[in-house]
């Protein structure tokens, strides 16, 4: 019996160690949340780029959702930030963001008049020249983030859990750990890493199962 357990074990194992290869990458995209606003709200929302590679991301680019205007942005050490448009960029004029690390931005954008999906595309630029786009369907490789946007319920011009900035554009502590709080209260979290999960237990269920019926016979 014992021989049994660990060859379940020993498959158990790299099934576990995939899943989580699988699970971090999946989970390693460029996001803007929160996932849900209101009509017309002020809302502060807060894109966070993680860098994939093992080089620095140097610059981002986002691309403000039609109907939707820009505001203000909360200023970050090391990054330029200019405004184009609907194209917001954080331009690095330091390290930029190393292998391993994640940066946040925090910015401020009226949300449409209209109920409905708004996606966030994003262009994450590399210290080598190259560009990751994200701007795919939910998914994909490289999906980019969706707010939905309900009705509002009446009252003011901000929505439930959207941040005023002070009039400097700069935020407080107490407006930063509600955006945080927000932010982790709104998070999803891709349907990949569901279809990983299912692959994965699925693979160790046969495997165990084939070695009960060997040694059956």
């Amino acid at each position: 019996m014992n021989r049994l357990f660990r060859k379940i074990a020993a498959l158990a194992v790299p099934a576990a160690a995939a899943l989580m290869v699988f699970a971090a990458v999946a989970s390693a995209h460029v996001t803007v949340s929160p996932a849900s606003s209101s009509t017309g709200a002020w809302e502060t929302y807060t894109l966070k780029v993680p860098s994939e590679k093992d080089i620095a991301t140097v610059q981002v680019d986002l691309r403000i959702p039609a109907g939707a205007a820009f505001k203000q942005y909360e200023a970050s050490p090391g990054w330029d930030v200019t405004v184009d448009g609907d194209k917001v960029s954080w331009i690095a004029n330091g390290d930029g963001i190393q292998a391993g690390q994640f940066q946040r931005f925090y910015f401020t954008v009226q949300n449409p008049a209209a109920a409905g999906d708004i996606a966030w595309n994003a262009y994450q630029h590399y210290a080598d020249g190259s560009v990751v786009q994200w701007s795919g369907e939910e998914g994909s490789e490289s999906p980019h983030s969706i707010t939905s946007i309900a009705e509002a319920s009446g009252g003011g011009t901000h929505s439930h859990g959207s941040v005023d900035m002070a009039d400097n554009g700069t935020m407080t502590m107490d407006e930063h750990e509600a955006i945080m709080e927000e932010e982790g209260n709104s998070s999803s979290v891709s349907p990949m890493l569901y279809i990983a999960l299912g692959i994965s237990l699925l693979s160790f269920l046969l495997a165990a199962i084939a070695l009960l019926r060997g040694k059956k016979e």
